[in-house]
């Protein structure tokens, strides 16, 4: 019988004021209590339109009523079955706009908490199940070779389900730790660096090689790839290039692409004072956008010791790309929003060092191609903000490099690689998915590229 309450089971988290001082993570995730209570509100739909709403199909009736059972690990492998990164996914996934947004739970009061429960299950097979109980792989000697650019969440599940195949998969990361955005772009808060570890470390179990250091297009690029043996090549490097906002001043000392600002924070390791990275840890600092990679980057601002923390949005909040629940915790742990505000300038003193910055206010106008409204400047508006740091949050791109290095590579004018249905591109026995494709997106949609990827390459190889 299913539980009626139309509220879900609330998540425990650490007090605002008291997490904004720390790097631990905010949500504490359920009790065993709390996520058969919450599960128990699923009504088992016979068409259920939540599966539909998920990049990669997890069967979450099926996981769900596990839960209820109180069979935590049974629920954990169905989830794997087509999630190969469950812990991250009910961290980090916009559950609101997929699978919870379909819950027909939703149509009256809140949706289930997929999400949470998703998390749950990962939390509770890693508390109760060491790390020997993931399941080797027996790949053969003679197993075909393919190579994978990148080791995000689209090369590590495209990785993880080869391997499941049988091939020989090698990793080629560029930086010194696996992960892609997972390692250097999520802040600890929101997703431990732990489980990330974990994840890769079960990949490695599987048999999968992971290069670390290794810039394909520079050491090597996928043409020499190809001819050293490799039978196909899946790019999947990510939208790591940042978008900057041409004003003048940006080049001024103290201002940071929100990148730059993360990657040292995360990946670095500027958030521990064991660590001597070199960091601004501004005292009034303004992150300029309104995705999630603008909140993170604020929220982070903030606890390294920022007193005034804003974040300059052009439009108004309801247009705010970011998650609602990034921008309810940002707003509950102090930051400053200060909407429909668009930089004009950034002001430097005689030693280049950013002193405060010039926007101006906005009005929305009608709605552009993005079907949101047009931002347009009220003129005479103008007014400066007191600031020793700022953060551009306003986007990234492909980096160049794989396509400035490999013939035959069609590319779009924003950089990204063109495929024919999603991961098959213009170049025989290359396929590519997540944002190296789409440009930025979510770690989810970038795992579903991963997983189509590796059937797409499974059929290549075996046509040949």
């Amino acid at each position: 019988m299913a539980n009626m309450q139309a509220f879900k089971v609330p998540m425990p988290e650490q007090e605002p004021d008291v997490r904004n001082k720390n790097w631990d993570e905010v949500a504490k995730g359920y009790s065993s209590e709390d996520a058969i209570v919450e599960a128990t509100r699923c009504l088992n739909c016979k068409n259920m339109p939540c599966v539909s709403g998920c990049p990669v199909n997890v069967k979450i009736p099926e996981f769900i009523s596990k839960v209820a059972e109180g069979d935590f690990e049974g629920a954990y492998q169905k989830i794997k079955e087509t999630n190969s990164l469950p812990a991250i996914c009910g961290r980090v996934c916009p559950q609101e706009n997929q699978c919870e947004h379909n819950c027909v739970r939703g149509i009256k009061g809140e949706s289930v908490a997929i999400g949470r429960l998703e998390r749950f299950c990962a939390d509770f097979h890693s508390a109760h199940f060491d790390e020997n109980s993931v399941q080797s792989v027996n790949i053969p000697d003679d197993a075909p070779m393919i190579a994978v650019v990148g080791s995000g969440p689209a090369g590590l599940s495209c990785a993880g389900d080869l391997a499941k195949m049988g091939y020989k998969v090698t990793v080629f990361e560029a930086l010194h730790k696996a992960g892609g955005v997972l390692s250097y772009g999520i802040p600890e808060f929101r997703l431990p660096k732990s489980i990330v570890d974990k994840e890769v470390a079960a990949l490695e179990k599987m048999g999968v090689e992971i290069k670390l250091d290794s810039v394909v297009g520079r050491l090597v690029s996928v043409d020499e790839l190809m001819e050293s043996g490799y039978r196909a090549v899946f790019i999947a490097s990510g939208a790591g290039l940042p978008s900057f906002m041409n004003i003048p001043g940006e080049n001024s000392n103290g201002v940071y692409s929100a990148n730059e600002f993360l990657t040292r924070i995360n990946l670095m390791k500027a958030y521990r004072d064991d660590y001597l990275t070199p960091i601004k840890r501004g005292k009034n600092v303004a992150v300029i956008g309104g995705g999630n990679v603008a909140m993170d980057a604020a929220r982070c601002a903030k606890r390294l010791g920022a007193d005034n923390v804003y974040i300059v949005y052009r439009r108004g909040e309801e247009e705010m790309p970011a998650r609602r629940e990034e921008v309810h915790h940002a707003k509950e742990e102090g930051i400053i929003f200060k909407t429909l505000s668009n930089p004009t300038r950034i002001n430097a003193d005689e030693k280049g060092n950013v002193v405060s910055m010039t926007c101006i206010e906005m009005e929305l106008g009608e709605p552009d191609a993005s079907g949101r409204r047009r931002p347009i400047e009220k003129v005479g508006s103008e007014f400066d903000i007191e600031l020793d740091t700022v953060i551009i949050s306003v986007g990234t791109s492909p980096n160049p490099l794989i396509r400035m290095t490999t013939d035959g590579l069609e590319t779009n004018k924003r950089g990204c690689i063109v495929t024919s249905d999603g991961v098959t591109t213009t170049r025989e026995g290359v396929f590519a998915g997540g944002d190296a494709v789409t440009g930025a997106a979510t770690v989810i949609l970038a795992m579903g590229a991963g997983r189509e990827a590796a059937a797409a390459i499974d059929r290549y190889v075996k046509s040949k």
